[in-house]
C-alpha cells in the first residue's frame, strides 16, 4: 500500500481502478451501459474536472496568494518558480476539461441551446434551465478568465518556461495584479455558480 500511496501516479490510477471496479459492480446488478450511463459518465467527470479546477483556484486565493507576502524574499522563487507553474499547468487544463465535459453533458441532456438561451427557447418556464444557464455562463465567463488573462498574465508575472526574461519589473508586478484580481473575480463567481449549478438538479 505504501508503494502506491507514496507516488502519486499510482495512486491516482488506483482511484480510477477503483472506479472501473464499482461499474463492474453496476453491472453486475443489473445496470447497463446505455445513453443513461453515457450521461452519467460526463456528469461524473464534468465534476472530477471542476473539483481539480475550482480547488486549485481556491489553493490560489485562501492560501498562495494570502500567504505570499509572508514569506521570506529567498524564499518566494520556490513557489513561483517551482510550486506556481505546475499548479497553474492542472489549473488550465482543469479548467478546460470542466468546460468541455459540461457543454457535452448539455449535449448528450438534448438542453444545451436551453441553457445557452438562458431558458429564453423555453419563454423562460423552465426554472432549471435558467439556473443550469446562468451557472454555465459563468463557468465560461471564469473559463475565459483563466485561459486569456489570467493564464497569460502569470506567464509574464513568473516569467514561466523563461518566455519573459527581460520584462520590466513594474510590468512584471502589474500582471500579476491583474492575475490576482481576475482570479478573485473567479472565485466570487464560484459561489453563485456552484449555487446555480446544484440548484437546477436538486430545486
Amino acid at each position: 500500500m505504501a508503494g502506491i500511496l507514496s507516488n502519486l501516479r499510482n495512486a491516482v490510477i488506483t482511484g480510477f481502478v477503483l472506479a472501473i471496479l464499482l461499474a463492474i459492480l453496476y453491472m453486475l446488478m443489473g445496470g447497463a451501459f446505455d445513453g443513461n450511463y453515457t450521461r452519467f459518465l460526463f456528469r461524473w467527470l464534468h465534476v472530477l474536472s471542476g473539483v481539480m479546477w475550482i480547488g486549485l483556484l481556491w489553493y490560489f486565493n485562501f492560501v498562495q496568494i494570502p500567504l505570499m507576502p509572508s514569506i521570506p524574499d529567498d524564499q518566494k522563487p520556490a513557489v513561483g518558480k517551482h510550486i506556481a507553474p505546475k499548479a497553474l499547468w492542472w489549473f488550465r487544463w482543469g479548467a478546460m476539461s470542466t468546460i468541455v465535459t459540461g457543454l457535452i453533458l448539455a449535449m448528450l441532456n438534448g438542453y444545451i441551446v436551453n441553457v445557452l438561451t438562458l431558458g429564453a427557447v423555453d419563454g423562460f418556464a423552465i426554472r432549471n434551465h435558467v439556473l443550469l444557464g446562468i451557472g454555465m455562463w459563468m463557468g465560461i465567463i471564469m473559463w475565459f478568465n483563466v485561459w486569456f488573462v489570467i493564464w497569460p498574465n502569470q506567464q509574464k508575472a513568473l516569467n514561466i518556461d523563461n518566455k519573459y526574461p527581460d520584462l520590466a519589473p513594474d510590468a512584471k508586478a502589474a500582471a500579476g495584479r491583474t492575475a490576482m484580481l481576475f482570479s478573485r473575480t473567479n472565485t466570487v463567481l464560484s459561489i453563485p455558480m456552484l449555487f446555480a449549478m446544484v440548484a437546477a438538479q436538486n430545486l
